[in-house]
Formats: C-alpha cells, sequence, structure tokens
C-alpha cells in the first residue's frame, strides 16, 4: 500500500483531484481498494455513493448531512431544484424537497419528544428556519436586531446550529460578525458572545457548533474558530474555558459520535484551494486519525501541522456518522459532486 501511495503521488495521479475526472480513471480504481485513515480509525473509499442524475437531483455545494432515526441520510444542498435530498444508507434516493433555501448551509436535526425536526440556516436570507423532516416550515429565527449587535440583517450570515436537550438553541454567526446568539426554545435570546477577534474568547470564522455531551453531567460547547486552527470549548452560558489547537487544519462543524469528534477539514496546511481531508479526535481530544491527510503526530504535548497527503477530498465541509461508523462526507466548491462514502475497517 505505501509503495503504491508512494507511486501515486511521485507519478501525480494524487495531485489530479478525483471529483474532476469523468470515466474511471487508474487513480479511481486504486482508491476504490485503497484504505485510508490512521490507528483504530481506517476507512475504504466509495467515490459512488449517492450519485445521482445531476439534471433531475443537481446539486451545487453538499453542505451538511445528519441522519435521523430511521437511519436515513439527508444532505442539505444550496441548489434551490432540490436543497434536501433524502438517501438510505447504501446511497438510494428516497426522498427530495426544498426550492426557498439558495444560501442553504447550515444543517442540524433535533428529536423533540418523539419527534424530529431541521434547523437549516441560510447565508443568503440571513435566518434559521426550522422545518419537519418534510420541509413544513415550523419557525423562523430571523437576524437578532434586539441583541444590540446589528444593525442590518446582511451582517448576520448564520452558518450552524446546536440545539440543547432543553431546547435552547444557539446559532453561530460564522460569516458575519463571528457572535453566537443563544434563545431559549421559544426564540427569545437569552444571551450573546463571542463576537470577531483574535482573543481567546472571540472568534475568527466561527463556522460550526454542537453540543459536547459527552460527560452528561458537564455538557459544554464546542465551537469552531475556522482561520484560528481551533476548537473553542464554552460553557452553556458562553464563558470561554479553553482551545483544543489544530494547526494546518481549517476545521468544519465538530460531529459527536460516541466519544470521538468528527471534523470535515476544509482546507490544510496554508490553506491552499483543494487541500481538505478528514479530522477524528478521541475521548481526549487528540487527533488520532486524518483519512487524506498527514500522519496525526504529537510532540511535547502539541500537535505538529498538518496537510494534505492524498487528493481524495478538495474541500470537506461536512460529515455525516451512521452506527457502523462509516463516514458520509459533503463537500463545499468540489465540481457539484455528490458525497463520498468511508466504510469503517
Amino acid at each position: 500500500m505505501m509503495r503504491r501511495r508512494k507511486f501515486l503521488e511521485q507519478s501525480g495521479w494524487a495531485t489530479l483531484g478525483v471529483a474532476a475526472l469523468g470515466s474511471m480513471s487508474f487513480s479511481e480504481k486504486w482508491l476504490q481498494d485503497a484504505v485510508i485513515g490512521h490507528g483504530s480509525h481506517k476507512y475504504k473509499v466509495d467515490l459512488n455513493w449517492g450519485k445521482l442524475n445531476s439534471k433531475q437531483f443537481p446539486v451545487k455545494d453538499c453542505h451538511e448531512m445528519v441522519q435521523d432515526a430511521k437511519g436515513r441520510i439527508i444532505l442539505l444542498t444550496n441548489h434551490t431544484q432540490n436543497n434536501i435530498l433524502i438517501y438510505d444508507r447504501s446511497g438510494k434516493l428516497l426522498d427530495s424537497w426544498g426550492t426557498e433555501y439558495p444560501g442553504g448551509h447550515g444543517l442540524t436535526l433535533h428529536d423533540e419528544n418523539g419527534e424530529e425536526f431541521l434547523y437549516i440556516c441560510d447565508n443568503n436570507r440571513h435566518e434559521v428556519i426550522k422545518t419537519t423532516l418534510d420541509g413544513k416550515v415550523i419557525q423562523v429565527f430571523p437576524f437578532p436586531k434586539e441583541s444590540g449587535k446589528y444593525e442590518k440583517k446582511e451582517a448576520y450570515i448564520p452558518t450552524e446550529t446546536a440545539i440543547a436537550s432543553n431546547g435552547d438553541i444557539y446559532v453561530a454567526d460564522g460569516y458575519g460578525s463571528q457572535y453566537i446568539t443563544h434563545y431559549d426554545a421559544k426564540g427569545r435570546i437569552k444571551n450573546i458572545f463571542g463576537g470577531k477577534g483574535e482573543e481567546a474568547h472571540h472568534f475568527n470564522n466561527a463556522h460550526g457548533i454542537c453540543i459536547d455531551d459527552r460527560d452528561p453531567s458537564n455538557p459544554i460547547l464546542l465551537i469552531t474558530a475556522r482561520q484560528q486552527n481551533k476548537l473553542k470549548r464554552f460553557s452553556m452560558d458562553g464563558e470561554y474555558l479553553d482551545s483544543i489547537d489544530l494547526p494546518g487544519a481549517y476545521i468544519c462543524r465538530p460531529v459527536i459520535h460516541n466519544n470521538h469528534v468528527y471534523l470535515a477539514t476544509i482546507w490544510s496546511g496554508d490553506g491552499s484551494e483543494g487541500t481538505g481531508f478528514v479530522s477524528i479526535l478521541d475521548a481526549n481530544n487528540k487527533l488520532i486519525s486524518a483519512p487524506g491527510g498527514s500522519v496525526p503526530t504529537y510532540e511535547n504535548g502539541s500537535l505538529n501541522p498538518m496537510h494534505q497527503t492524498l487528493k481524495i477530498f478538495r474541500h470537506p465541509h461536512d460529515v455525516c456518522i451512521d452506527d457502523d461508523e462509516n463516514i458520509y462526507v459533503a463537500q463545499w466548491n468540489s465540481y457539484a459532486t455528490y458525497p463520498i462514502k468511508l466504510s469503517r475497517v
């Protein structure tokens, strides 16, 4: 495997970019048999999962994916012919809907007393929309003018939400003024914190947010500071706790599965275009595997800078992990391609 990998890199095959290729090429055939990742988390690459008729079910950017209680994989794209594509785990399309989300970016699923809802962050609309799984709009969260932090909606570009067990909603304004707005379940603002800046409690691209409930007695917020190569930890009340440094990794939203944190890494190294991979952290928030990236190595407690080693991914934007710990990778700005599946081995 290492000899073949070295050959691919030296011959230039590894720099072609799988998404840019048409018919099955030498590098695609190799990747279909390749095992990527490190240590306990290794995967086989499935480039054909979820491929559809691009005229009937086109995608623009495949921004995020979630899995519902029935095991269905729900994909959000910003193509308004069908913003939502719903697959089974084999990659078969089950349903599609949505024409009103031109800036569809963030997708969060939350179970509320046995009924599941989606929270869609729309960059273009400058708002968050709560819907049923079949697309009925339940609630709209407009730009938080009453917070006193925003004079106009254009300064508010929400990228992700996280929903607490009590129904509280946290919205990350990752492409706007970088605040985290904390609502109660009825949509009333309880708190607002963060903002753009380089201090520890500030953000440079608060792109993603999730609730880390691996310690049920002490849930916290994990919030991406993507341009700072950090995952920042906050209390549920918005108090800064500490940061997880991931040098060279420009991470999107954190996804918790069992005791691990999974992150699509949209760029790496110096942040050049087309340099993404996937990051996997263990229960102690240490990077243990980077499918498509360099071997995670710590020296004196600090992670060495990460970079892409195989051009399997272009711009990974989100990951979804199923019950068998397979990973589905949605990509932004990647030639309008469908998600890639990584099957756990």
